[in-house]
Parts: structure tokens; C-alpha cells; sequence
């Protein structure tokens, strides 16, 4: 099997205008690359290539994207910037077989909200507490040896109500140490695509290094990837009816 090819986008807004110095102290290559890294030693047989929004077309021409399998979107100040005819393109990969993986605050991404249809809000403060991971569905691939319970010290409080279609698979969910509950892991499939939502990861804290985390995304990766089907949305047609004469 070829190695799987995954494309990393990150807005990059915090890491060039927000706060250079605070992303410095915990992902001096940006989120992207700290993400990328993760993949990297999760999945060492992967391509991995990172994408911006600064970049030509957000980084994401269409050459990119019919050469990747699983496509992961981090975003957060930056969600109206994201030009419309690139959310169409990557809309009719998700919809054709490609992966995606939406993380934290790209819950309000055009892309996110558009497949699922909803406003994509929630419940959230910043309190630097501690978010506890559990593990609902422990026979998925995503939970695949993720400790259970999987504790991030501190992180940003996402809480419900998080309005998003009921999921087809739940599979994590989070408590907080303000009482907050959150449905921190949950799937979707459109079209010949599957999506997967995980919400840890804020910018203030350093996630995205926590090896359980990586090992979540991977195992993300691994169930989004689809590398074997034609890149083609499903479609509708009518065909005759002389293969069907009633009696």
C-alpha cells in the first residue's frame, strides 16, 4: 500500500499576529508543524506537507488536494478570511473521499459548518483547567490504545450545548474542572467522506505535544483515509426501467 498523504492546514494567524511570542513557547514551528510532527512520529510511512492561509490559494490549488487522502483543518480567528471557492473545492474532495479532520476551534470553520449544516457553537471559557478525556466507544479505531481516561492539565473549556447534528459515532467526551461536559470525539460521514471532530487543542497550551493526543489524530488519520476509492462524489442518476417488469 503507497504511504498515506496528509495535508496539515493551519490559519497561522496566532503564530504571525496574535501572539508570536506565547505560540513560541510551546510550538515554535506553528501548530501545523507541531501537528505535523506528531503524524510524523505516529505514522512515519506518511507524507506529510503542511498548508497556510497566507499561502496561494490558502495552500490548498486543486492539485493538493486530489493528492491527499486525510486533510486536517485548525482554525480560529481567521474563519471568514477562508476564500469561498476554496472551501467549494475542499467540500467536494470531503464529499469524493477525502478525510477530514477538524480540530478545536475549527468547529466554526466555513467548511465544518457547511457539511454539517448546523452553527457549529458551544459553551466555552479559558480557565486553564483541567480537561479529562473518556472514552465512550472503546471498540473504535480512533480509540485505539488512548488511555482511558486521557488527562490534558490545562486546556481551554469547551462545554454543551454543542450544536452539531447527532453524530454518527460518539466516541469521547470531556469533563472539566468547572463541570463542563463536552462531546469532545464524534464522526460524520458525507458523502464518500469521513469526517472526524476532536476538540483538544487550544493555542495557549501545549497539546498538540502530548503523545496521547498525537496518538488520537493518528488513529484519526488512519480511519479517515480512504486511498483506494476514486476520487468521485456520489451522484444521482435515472436509469431505465426494463430491468424491472412488474407482473
Amino acid at each position: 500500500m503507497s504511504p498515506l498523504r496528509i495535508t496539515v492546514w493551519n490559519e497561522g494567524v496566532h503564530e504571525s499576529t496574535q501572539d508570536p511570542a506565547g505560540m513560541a513557547e510551546y510550538y515554535p514551528g506553528g501548530i501545523h508543524g507541531a501537528i505535523a510532527a506528531g503524524i510524523g512520529e505516529q505514522l512515519p510511512d506518511a507524507t506529510v506537507r503542511t498548508a497556510l492561509l497566507s499561502d496561494p490559494e490558502h495552500g490548498l490549488p486543486e492539485e493538493v488536494l486530489a493528492d491527499t487522502d486525510v486533510l486536517l483543518w485548525w482554525g480560529h480567528k481567521a474563519h471568514g478570511q477562508v476564500d469561498d471557492e476554496v472551501v467549494d473545492r475542499v467540500q467536494r474532495h470531503v464529499l469524493s473521499g477525502m478525510g477530514l479532520l477538524v480540530l478545536h476551534s475549527g468547529h466554526f470553520s466555513k467548511i465544518f459548518t457547511r457539511l454539517l449544516g448546523t452553527t457549529c457553537s458551544l459553551s466555552w471559557r479559558n480557565a486553564a483547567e483541567r480537561e479529562v478525556v473518556w472514552t465512550v466507544d472503546p471498540t473504535h479505531p480512533i480509540a485505539e490504545g488512548v488511555p482511558n481516561p486521557l488527562v490534558i492539565p490545562e486546556q481551554e473549556t469547551y462545554g454543551e450545548f454543542f450544536d452539531i447534528p447527532a453524530p454518527d459515532e460518539l466516541i469521547f467526551i470531556s469533563s472539566f474542572t468547572g463541570g463542563e461536559v463536552f462531546r469532545s470525539g464524534v464522526t460524520f460521514n458525507r458523502g464518500r467522506g469521513r469526517i472526524f471532530y476532536f476538540s483538544p487543542g487550544d493555542e495557549r497550551y501545549p497539546v498538540y505535544n502530548q503523545p496521547e493526543i498525537r496518538r488520537v489524530l493518528a488513529n484519526g488519520i488512519r480511519w479517515a483515509a480512504q486511498p483506494g476509492i476514486p476520487r468521485t462524489p456520489p451522484s444521482v442518476s435515472n436509469p431505465p426501467r426494463d430491468w424491472y417488469l412488474p407482473e
